[in-house]
């Protein structure tokens, strides 16, 4: 028994195995919170299956031909040239980003790994401290908007799905295992789908990391990142179908988080162009001990390299929204390039590898690379639709807007999606 604000269970894979059988030979249990029902209102509602697809760029489908997503587009809506990712074009608080319609300095993740200066504290994604701690996240993501509002949830994996967040969890979720298999996924997808009405989820998330790793260690252009691209193309096509044989009025919305690019050149240590004595670093993320220190800090890397831009957190250019939160450190640094930036390297003793192959995490209105895919189908999407790029705060509205459901104040608007829908509401 695992005992959280509301009661919660391990769902053992021999007591549940009807409603599970994905789960059957997995050791990675799923974990159901005792919500109860379905809310009456809610039961007869529309579904929604949202995929992230890690680091898959926006041209990636036509790149690398795959057919099922290129299919998606056809049967429903994308954005051909890509939607566009909050800064840091990175995952945790890009993934955030679309379940919450908030930027990452007003949900809080602006980082994988940032230091808290009020807290006294540093956040890692690796941490299962912090990133199952739901004091860290802000916002309302969108499984506990429907919790809350009576609506049943599942994640298979998300970040900040293993955290309590604003109160509430959802009702279906794992944690984090990237060996469990992929195809095995889909299965406990439709699993939850085949439960009873009255505890079958309406949100449901899905995540694949399998094309980031590949641009990560290979490159957006080599082989195997096309191979991984072919790879999850099938998983799509897979879940569709199964979808399609459920007769239920489930629309599909297929994400990524970023793009990748290839990257250039070696580490860029700041700590070369100027001593960070007494300042806390977090990857290129620094926390100066003091106001004096930030401005000389910044003065000296403002005229040291041209492979990136220094700002005081104030100056932070309007179209990043990273200029708030006191967690994106001050001086802030934004590369130009694709390059590999640190504060310093590693203490004597310590591994220094280099580089990845592939990079991301760069500005998107700089580099078109950074780009993310928009993909969605289903009875609630209008066919055939293209869409402009985008930011991805604006995902969430639309969600909202399909659920039914009462939506908290928000970065994006649903204005900007609207013309997706196959029925808009008249106020937009």
């Amino acid at each position: 028994m695992v005992s959280f604000t509301r009661r919660t269970f391990v769902v053992l894979l021999l007591l549940l195995g009807a409603y599970f059988p994905a789960l059957w030979p997995q050791t990675t249990p799923v974990i159901a919170v005792d919500h109860g029902p379905n809310a009456p209102q809610q039961a007869a509602k529309h579904y929604v299956v949202m995929v992230s697809l890690d680091g898959f760029r926006y041209d990636y489908a036509k790149k690398y031909g795959a057919t099922h997503l290129l299919a998606l587009a056809a049967e429903g809506a994308s954005a051909p040239q890509g939607m566009i990712p909050s800064y840091p074009s990175i995952t945790f608080p890009n993934h955030y980003t679309l379940v919450t319609g908030l930027y990452p300095e007003h949900h809080g993740i602006v980082a994988m790994t940032f230091y808290d200066p009020a807290r006294k504290q540093t956040y890692s994604y690796r941490d299962p401290k912090t990133n199952s701690d739901g004091s860290w996240y802000g916002g309302v993501p969108l499984w506990s908007l429907a919790e809350k509002q009576g609506m049943r949830s599942a994640c298979f994996f998300w970040p900040g799905s293993e955290a309590e967040i604003a109160g509430e969890r959802p009702s279906y979720y794992l944690h984090f295992d990237d060996a469990y298999p992929d195809e095995k996924r889909i299965d406990q997808v439709i699993a939850w789908l085949k439960l009873p009405p009255e505890q079958r989820p309406h949100f449901i998330t899905l995540y694949y990391s399998n094309v980031d790793h590949a641009g990560h260690e290979y490159g957006p252009d080599a082989a195997q990142t096309r191979a991984a691209v072919k790879h999850v193309d099938v998983l799509i096509g897979k879940l569709k179908a199964d979808l399609d044989r459920l007769h239920l009025p489930v629309d599909l919305i297929v994400v990524s988080d970023h793009g990748m690019e290839k990257t250039s050149g070696g580490w860029i240590d700041l700590d070369k162009y100027v001593p960070l004595d007494g300042f806390t670093t977090e990857g290129s993320l620094l926390y100066a001990p003091s106001e004096t220190a930030a401005n000389h800090v910044y003065q000296k890397l403002k005229a040291a390299d041209a492979s990136f831009m220094v700002y005081r957190r104030e100056h932070v250019p309007a179209e990043l929204h990273y200029d708030e939160n006191p967690r994106e450190g001050d001086p802030v640094i934004v590369p130009r390039g694709p390059n590999a930036i640190r504060a310093k390297a590693p203490a004597a003793g310590n591994e220094d590898r280099p580089p990845n192959a592939g990079s991301h995490g760069y500005d998107p209105y700089m580099m078109p690379t950074m780009k993310a895919i928009f993909y969605a189908a289903g009875p609630d999407i209008r066919r055939g639709v293209t869409v402009k790029p985008f930011e991805n705060v604006n995902v969430y509205p639309l969600v909202v807007q399909i659920l039914g459901l009462e939506s908290p104040k928000v970065d994006g608007s649903l204005g900007v999606l609207s013309g997706v829908l196959a029925d808009p509401p008249a106020d937009h």
